[in-house]
C-alpha cells in the first residue's frame, strides 16, 4: 500500500478526488492506496480490458487514447499531477473505455474497486463525499466533451 508522509497527504489533498474528507476518512482512504510506477511508453491500462481500479497521477505524463478508424489511436486527452482516471470501472461494471499510456516516468496510486467497497463499509460519509467527487469530475469532463462536440459540429458547418 502507499506509503503515507506528509507530502503525499497534502498533494492527495489538493486533487479532485480526495477534496472534502476529515482527516481520519483520508487517512484510511490513503491506507488502501498502492504505489505504482511506470516507465515513458508503457500501457497502463488498454481500450476494452476489464478494469477493477482507478488510478490518481501524482506525477509524469500521459495519454488518453481510443481507436479510431482502422484500430489507430487517437489521442484524445493528456493527464498529469493531481488528475485521476479509471474511476468510470468503479461506478459501472464496463471495460476500460480507453488506453492511458505513459509519456513519461509516472507515479500512480491505485484504488482497487475491492479498497473502495471497504471503504464504504468503514465509513459511509466519506464514501458518500468521494462519489460526489467522482461525479463532480466525469461532469466537467462532459461539459468539455460537449463544447468539443458543438465546436467540431459548427466547424463542419461552414
Amino acid at each position: 500500500m502507499a506509503a503515507s508522509s506528509p507530502e503525499l497527504k497534502a498533494f492527495l489533498v489538493a486533487t479532485p478526488f480526495f477534496g472534502g474528507l476529515q482527516a481520519a476518512s483520508l487517512d484510511l482512504l490513503i491506507s488502501m492506496l498502492a504505489e505504482c510506477r511506470f516507465e515513458a511508453g508503457a500501457t497502463v491500462v488498454s481500450e476494452g480490458e476489464p478494469g477493477h481500479s482507478m488510478y490518481v497521477v501524482q506525477s509524469g505524463e500521459l495519454a488518453v487514447c481510443k481507436r479510431g478508424h482502422a484500430g489507430r489511436p487517437l489521442s484524445i486527452a493528456r493527464l498529469g499531477p493531481g488528475d485521476f482516471f479509471g474511476e468510470m470501472t468503479l461506478i459501472e461494471v464496463q471495460n476500460r473505455s480507453a488506453t492511458v499510456v505513459a509519456e513519461s516516468a509516472t507515479v500512480l496510486y491505485e484504488l482497487t474497486a475491492r479498497n473502495l467497497y471497504t471503504y464504504y463499509r468503514a465509513d459511509l460519509r466519506a464514501y458518500a463525499m468521494v462519489m460526489q467527487n467522482i461525479n463532480r469530475e466525469l461532469c466537467r469532463r462532459l461539459r468539455r466533451a460537449d463544447a468539443r462536440i458543438a465546436e467540431l459540429a459548427m466547424g463542419s458547418r461552414s
